[in-house]
């Protein structure tokens, strides 16, 4: 029979899945109300594809499985198990112990939680890969929206990695649930009901010759659904018979539910028992089905058994599994079952099935034992178990006898969830931990907790707030914990309150915590106080860089301090330093921070080898932990690495796109980033009155865009283009306020803008002096501020007419802005060279230009020696990907070999 009125979506589908043919996979999601034929319309679309072409993998989740962690995970997975041994023994090790139902049976939650899903997903990952070198595969996925939260963090993580693998995602999801791929942004495809030419031919096909009444009155209660009018057909038939032809009305019996019922009552025993036993066991093979089902009836049951089933259309039975055909056949199966029948089954269940007897429910934990479950929990964060721990402390909390502990456990927890970057988990154990009471305290903390999803943009609380919570949990002698709350004021702060006294509140507070957790009190004091504790916080992240910490969280720290106090070229090594451990410890929320300090000091440094895949690679991290300030951030670095490339109409896009984020979120130092590479492509194109108007926003302080550490990257801009429009006078004031904040401040960018503006300020009589001091300073891990003074020089010569003497520093200049990339201050330096008497030969297009910012990435992975599975790994792909990326980046480059590219990329600028 055709499937009726879908002609469209199978289409679809059947595209994607060709898609996965030729190598470029990817996924789909299947959405609509129940009813409404998603898993008819997979069912049709996979029983038309050729049996041995395809791997085809199936996992249905169900309420039930939703309690067990990696259960849809396991089912998905069983078939190609076999290819594990292919994995390195780290990814095995981790599969086993999710995806083995026995060993999960008998795991203690609490003392060995699971592993956390991040490097479960990496091990998926390339398991698929494995799996679908020799065929491709396609995963579906029913219901969706009952993933157990393991395998939530899993699927989705797993599905937008699918595009350079032959590897198709389709999956269902029921319309007015939520999802863990409402945050994924993967594709979908949304089923709605039948049009009324589509419903009547379907009612036609499932039973012609009805009176016009009765088939009237189908199409009417049906109202375009196909299950609905399947079943309404059917029961009419069924009831009238031959009379069928004249009846005028349905019979009494209109529910679907209903409808099934009426069929499971004409089933054969045995076969109504198998069908209980499946739908108590969420599907099975027919073998534990039979066995469980002698077990109970005391005789023989055959295979045999579950046909008159099949033939029903309630169940199909592919490779041995039973499935149902629909979820609303296995709710009526279970609620047709009386309570003694359901624990008998249960019983069987439980001494026949792989799974194995469910673990006995632990013993309440006493009180004195909780802190023993905190210490080991942080001992397994340490390991790289952040959602193992907070298992372990959600856990605790639930065997705990005190409801103040329980709250307290709770809300660590969710403080801990916050690294793995799942903020529904956050807003589900801030939930539970809601549902007791709070002391004043915890309510506090249960905010902040809450506002460290938005980077410092707090929701519902304030910088005040904030700082008596930490000033509380300091008098109670965690200082630590009060630090912590500091940096979320602070943060708010930068990002939003411009209020000095809140400021000076929260730094002094930190300075008198520094010794309970230097690295953050530093953070703290860059963040609210940078000119009055700028020389001490500098000195200290110096003394860092000579000793490195060698624990990630710190170096990610201190990158955020680095970059408060204008240390670009510290904050981008200290940001490189903890990309692998948290990387490996699963911390992927501190993670996207990290990569976002590094990919904006790049881009200030003027340094895209390194800007460009940090950005991207930050972009997809924040999005996928939840954090809209930070993909606004990088957005925004986007723009400026774009502008100083000459791509001026991806630039304004970017541009633009950023500063409708982060005015939603009203955060400052985006919109001071976009308006600087906004005022770029102002600038190259000569539209000067523009680009010193945007340039001079973040100096307003009535402007959304203000942002006082603008003084150590917006200076240089501000000055130059000053100038060129003959509105020097306009930027005095705000030159003479960063030489005062120069003055007691030693940030290297800051002295940098500020020897460069006294030099293009400067009258003649000074100006070359001032230009030597300035070119004088060590700029060695500064070449774009220095190729940026050697241009304002030449042309200083020029305009005198000293040619001959102009062109050493902008032939210079014009050598260091073609190796790092920067186009549009090359063009500029090209340009003086040309007017001074000098032809100039145009740039060679340089290699971050020929490549993505992803492929970008694996080359210079690979030019540090790092293997194809090394790189998958710190990039979350599948080593095969790597590969594929690898085969197209190779020819681009004009290289055969590894060992050729890394030579490329070493002998690049």
């Amino acid at each position: 029979m055709p499937f009726i009125g879908r002609d469209g979506q199978v289409a679809t589908l059947r595209d994607v899945i060709d898609r996965g043919r030729d190598g470029s996979g990817g996924a789909l999601l299947v959405t609509g109300e129940p009813g409404i034929g998603k898993s008819a319309l997979l069912e049709h679309v996979l029983g038309s594809l050729d049996g041995g072409e395809l791997r085809v993998l199936t996992a249905v989740a169900t309420e039930q499985s939703a309690r067990r962690p990696f259960a849809v995970l396991a089912e998905l997975l069983r078939p190609v198990r076999v290819f594990e041994d292919r994995l390195p023994p780290g990814q095995r090790e981790v599969l086993r112990r999710c995806v083995d139902s026995r060993e999960a049976a008998d795991a203690d939650p609490v003392r060995d939680p699971f592993p956390d899903p991040f490097p479960v997903a990496l091990a998926t990952l390339n398991l698929l890969a494995e799996a679908a070198a020799s065929r491709p595969v396609l995963l579906v996925v029913e219901n969706l929206h009952w993933l157990d939260a393991a395998s939530a963090a899993v699927v989705p993580f797993v599905a937008r990695r699918l595009a350079s693998e032959p590897i198709v995602l389709l999956a269902t999801v029921r319309e007015g649930f939520r999802s863990p791929a409402d945050a994924a942004g993967l594709p979908t495809l949304p089923l709605e009901p039948l049009p009324a030419p589509d419903a009547a031919a379907l009612v036609d096909a499932q039973a012609p010759g009805l009176s016009a009444a009765l088939r009237e009155r189908i199409l009417v209660e049906g109202a375009g659904h196909p299950l609905v009018l399947t079943k309404l057909t059917r029961v009419a038939r069924e009831a009238y018979g031959e009379a069928a032809a004249t009846a005028a009305a349905l019979p009494p019996v209109t529910r679907v539910e209903s409808a099934f019922r009426s069929r499971l009552a004409g089933l054969p025993p045995h076969t109504r028992l198998l069908l209980l036993i499946a739908a108590v066991h969420r599907g099975g093979t027919v073998t534990e089905l039979v066995e469980a089902a002698q077990l109970i009836a005391g005789e023989t049951v055959h295979p045999d058994d579950l046909a008159p089933a099949v033939r029903g259309r309630l169940i199909t039975v592919h490779g041995g599994e039973v499935r149902f055909r629909h979820s609303v056949v296995r709710a009526t199966v279970l609620s047709a079952a009386g309570a003694d029948e359901h624990r008998s089954v249960r019983a069987a269940v439980d001494r026949t099935l792989s799974e194995g007897p469910r673990p006995p429910a632990p013993e309440p934990a006493q009180d004195d034992d909780v802190d023993a479950v905190l210490k080991a929990a942080a001992e397994r964060t340490e390991r790289g178990g952040v959602l193992a721990a907070v298992a372990a402390l959600e856990d605790a909390a639930q065997l705990s006898g005190c409801p103040e502990r329980r709250a307290e456990l709770l809300l660590r927890a969710a403080d801990l969830a916050v690294e793995s970057g799942r903020r529904d988990e956050v807003a589900r154990l801030l939930d539970r931990a809601g549902a007791g009471r709070l002391s004043a305290r915890q309510r506090a903390r249960a905010a902040w907790t809450a506002a460290r999803f938005h980077d410092g943009v707090p929701e519902g609380t304030d910088v005040v707030t904030l700082t008596e919570l930490a000033e509380d949990v300091a008098a109670d002698g965690d200082g630590a914990l009060a630090l912590c709350i500091l940096w979320t004021a602070a943060l708010h702060c930068v990002w939003v309150d411009g209020d000095h006294t809140a400021a000076g509140r929260v730094a002094a507070l930190a300075a008198r915590l520094e010794p309970a957790g230097e690295p953050l009190a530093l953070a703290v004091l860059a963040c609210a106080a940078p000119v009055e504790h700028g020389a001490h916080v500098l000195a200290r992240l110096r003394h860092w860089a000579a000793h490195p910490s060698g624990d990630a969280v710190t170096d990610q720290t201190l990158g955020s301090a680095a970059v408060l106090v204008g240390a670009f070229e510290l904050a981008a090594g200290f940001s490189a330093a903890a990309l692998n451990g948290l990387r490996a410890q699963g911390r992927l929320g501190p993670l996207a921070k990290a990569l976002t300090v590094r990919a904006w000091s790049a881009a200030l440094l003027c340094d895209p080898t390194v800007a460009v895949p940090s950005a991207d690679a930050a972009l997809r991290l924040a999005r996928e932990t939840s954090q809209p300030v930070l993909w606004a951030t990088a957005r925004a670095t986007q723009a400026l690495i774009a502008a100083l490339g000459g791509r001026f109409p991806e630039a304004e896009e970017l541009a633009t796109e950023a500063i409708g984020l982060g005015g939603a979120h009203r955060a400052r130092p985006v919109l001071a980033t976009a308006q600087l590479a906004l005022a770029q492509v102002d600038a190259a194109q000569d539209c000067l009155d523009g680009a010193l108007d945007r340039l001079r926003q973040p100096y307003d302080p009535a402007s959304p865009a203000f942002h006082p550490s603008a003084l150590h990257y917006g200076l240089m801009d501000l000055v130059d283009v000053a100038l060129r429009a003959h509105r020097a006078e306009e930027v005095r004031e705000v030159v003479g306020r960063a030489e005062e904040v120069a003055a007691v401040h030693p940030s290297p960018a800051l002295h940098i803008a500020v020897r460069f503006a006294r030099a293009v300020l400067a009258d003649d009589a000074d100006a070359e002096r001032l230009f030597a001091q300035a070119l004088a300073a060590d700029l060695t891990r500064w070449p774009f501020a220095r190729a940026r003074t050697q241009l304002a020089y030449g042309e200083w010569l020029r305009r005198r007419r000293r040619d001959a003497l102009a062109r050493t520093p902008l032939r210079a200049a014009r050598d260091a802005f073609d190796a790092l990339g920067a186009v549009t201050f090359a063009e500029r330096a090209r340009r003086e060279l040309r007017a001074s008497g000098e032809a100039s030969a145009e740039g060679v297009p340089d290699v971050q230009e020929l490549l993505s910012p992803q492929e970008l990435q694996i080359a210079l992975m690979v030019a540090e020696g790092l293997t194809n599975r090394e790189i998958g790994e710190r990039l979350h792909l599948s080593h095969r990907t790597v590969s594929s990326h690898l085969h197209r980046i190779f020819p681009r480059l004009g290289v055969t070999s590894r060992t050729a590219l890394g030579r490329l990329l070493h002998s690049s600028p």
